[in-house]
Order: C-alpha cells, then sequence, then structure tokens
C-alpha cells in the first residue's frame, strides 16, 4: 500500500512533468511528427498557437484532475482507469506543447493556477463518490470534445499539423467519455452541463491570449 508521504512524492513529481516544458515523455509519437510545416502568415500562426495554447492548458487540467481523482477514488479499478486516462493525456499534453513551439509561442502562464483548481477539484469529487468522480471525467471530456471540433474548424486551412493533433485528442477524449460512463459514471444534467460550459469560456478566453 502506497504510503501519504510516497503519494505526495508520486503527485509532486507529477505536477513538475506537467507544467515543467520539455519534463514529460508520451508513450506515442505526435502525429504530426511526419507531415511538413506548412507556411503560415503571421495572424494564422498566431491563431494557431492560441487554440493550441488552449488544449495544451486542458491537458494541464486534465493531468490534475486525474491525479486528484485517482487519489481519492475508492475502488483501485477506478484508480487504473484514471491512471490509464492520465497517461494518455500525457501525450496530448506534450504534443500540444511541442506544436506550440513550432509555432513559436508558448504554453500559458497561468497553467499552475489552473492545475491547482483542478486537482482539488478532482480530489473532491473523488472523496464524494467514484460515480461522481467518473460523472465529472465524463462531462468533462465532452466538453474538451466540443473545444475540439470547434478548434478544428477554425484553425488555418494550411495547419495540417496541428489539425492531425487535435483529430487524434478527440478520439482518445471521446474513448475517456465512453469509458467514465461504462464504468458507472453519473450523467451530469443539463444545467449543470452549462455551468462547466460557462467555466470552460473563462479558461479559453484567458489562456488563447497568455
Amino acid at each position: 500500500m502506497v504510503s501519504f508521504l510516497d503519494n505526495a512524492v508520486l503527485q509532486f513529481d507529477r505536477a513538475l512533468q506537467t507544467l515543467v516544458p520539455h519534463a514529460a515523455t508520451p508513450s506515442r509519437p505526435s502525429p504530426a511528427d511526419n507531415l511538413e510545416e506548412s507556411a503560415l502568415n503571421a495572424p494564422d500562426k498566431k491563431h494557431a498557437a492560441g487554440l493550441m495554447r488552449i488544449n495544451h492548458t486542458g491537458e494541464v487540467c486534465a493531468q490534475a484532475l486525474y491525479a486528484g481523482q485517482a487519489t481519492t477514488a475508492k475502488l483501485a479499478s477506478v484508480r487504473e482507469d484514471m491512471e490509464h486516462a492520465a497517461e494518455e493525456e500525457i501525450d496530448h499534453l506534450v504534443w500540444c506543447e511541442k506544436r506550440l513551439y513550432e509555432l513559436e509561442s508558448r504554453p500559458s502562464i497561468l497553467n499552475p493556477f489552473f492545475y491547482g483548481a483542478s486537482f482539488v477539484i478532482g480530489a473532491g469529487a473523488g472523496l464524494i463518490s467514484d460515480k461522481l468522480s467518473l460523472g465529472f471525467v465524463a462531462a468533462t471530456e465532452d466538453q474538451v470534445c466540443l473545444h475540439l471540433e470547434k478548434h478544428m474548424e477554425t484553425l488555418p486551412i494550411e495547419d495540417h499539423k496541428s489539425k492531425s493533433v487535435l483529430e487524434q485528442m478527440h478520439i482518445d477524449e471521446a474513448r475517456h467519455k465512453a469509458m467514465a460512463l461504462e464504468a458507472g459514471g453519473y450523467e451530469f444534467p443539463q444545467p449543470v452541463m452549462s455551468v462547466m460550459t460557462v467555466i470552460s469560456k473563462v479558461m479559453t478566453s484567458t489562456t488563447y491570449r497568455i
């Protein structure tokens, strides 16, 4: 059994890997690796970078959310599902970070704040019940999928590298949502989903620029 101190060290290491640039290692290569860079004008490059910054911050939040939930999950099977999903989210994190630097930009300076807030939310949901925790995963992934779909529509047409990353992320996120519901996650009512949409808009509007 993992002690409180051991778990604290593990969580601190995960936070560092998430927040420190180039610290995390993906398990899969980026879908964009084999594609050639397109010539983007300055406004298009800035817009693409803004969208990828939003998605990178979303992956920072996902890492923290899963870490918090895995810390307080009551069933071992739920903890394992959270940890497996977090591993795939690491891939997304690194892919988005790499693409940001290719676009001559950087991650959001607000990431430490969003990581801390997401960890607290995840841990709180796990403390209440695994059903609520899994439901929160499903609801969050639903929001992420909507963002990804919107971003794929508004990316510069020539930016095939960013689009390839978002397409694979959408496949993975949809699977995470299905996994959470199949594992017994609570399906949130529409009023709750509407509140989550408002909160996500705050995150996207700030991280697009900073």
